[in-house]
C-alpha cells in the first residue's frame, strides 16, 4: 500500500538522533514478550500477588499471541520494509521472519491488556508502554504501520480471550463459595465475583 510506504518512509527519513537509543532500547526489551513477564513479576510483587502463576499467566499468553502472529506472518508473506526501501538504513535488523503483523506489537498489547485487568491502577502506563514498544518497530524501521496497528489488534484480541476464558472456567466454582459465604442460593453479585474469579492471581487493585 502507498499511504503505508510513505508514512514508513517519512517516520525513518524524520528521526531525530537524540532519542534512537531510546527506541532501539524498547525494541529490543520487546524481543519474545520477555518485557511483560518480568513486569508481571514485578507488579505481582508490588501488589503483593502470587509471583508465579501470574508470570506464568502472562508467559502463556504473550507466547501464544507470538505463535498466532507466526501463522499470519506465513499466509500474508509481507517482506520487511527495510528490504523494500533501502534507504534511511534501519537501526535493527535483527529481525527474522516476515513483516505482516508485528510480533513485538502483537505480544505487547496482549501483555499491557492482560495485566492492566489484573492491575488496573497501572492500566493507563501500561498501554502507552505497549504503544511505545509497538511504535519503536516502525521508527527502528522493522515494520510498517499498518504491521503495528494490526499486532496491536491481536494481540488485544488475544488477552480479551484470555480473560473471558479465565472468568468463564473459574465462575461456578466461586458461584458456589458465594452462595456458601452468604448461606442462601441467590447468584452472586456480578461485580464481587468478578473482581475474585481471576484467584489464585489475586483481588484486583
Amino acid at each position: 500500500m502507498e499511504l503505508d510506504r510513505d508514512v514508513y518512509v517519512w517516520v525513518v527519513e524524520h528521526r531525530v538522533p537524540p532519542l534512537d537509543w531510546l527506541f532501539v532500547a524498547l525494541s529490543l526489551a520487546g524481543y519474545a514478550g520477555l518485557l511483560w513477564i518480568g513486569l508481571a513479576a514485578v507488579l505481582a510483587l508490588w501488589a503483593h500477588r502470587p509471583v508465579l502463576p501470574t508470570m506464568v499467566l502472562v508467559a502463556a499468553t504473550v507466547w501464544a499471541t507470538d505463535l498466532v502472529t507466526l501463522g499470519l506472518k506465513s499466509l500474508v508473506g509481507r517482506e520487511r520494509p527495510y528490504e523494500a526501501v533501502l534507504d534511511p538504513a534501519p537501526l535493527l535488523r535483527a529481525d527474522v521472519g516476515l513483516s505482516f503483523p508485528s510480533g513485538h506489537a502483537a505480544t505487547s498489547f496482549a501483555g499491557a491488556v492482560l495485566l492492566a485487568y489484573l492491575f488496573p491502577r497501572v492500566a493507563p502506563g501500561l498501554v502507552l508502554l505497549a504503544a511505545l514498544v509497538a511504535w519503536s518497530r516502525v521508527y527502528v524501521g522493522a515494520h510498517y504501520p499498518t504491521d503495528v496497528l494490526a499486532g496491536a489488534a491481536v494481540g488485544t484480541l488475544v488477552a480479551f480471550l484470555v480473560i473471558a476464558a479465565l472468568r468463564l472456567v473459574r465462575r461456578p466454582d466461586q458461584a458456589r463459595r458465594d452462595q456458601k459465604e452468604r448461606g442462601q442460593q441467590a447468584e452472586p453479585d456480578a461485580d464481587r465475583a468478578a473482581d475474585r474469579r481471576l484467584e489464585p492471581f489475586g483481588n484486583r487493585d
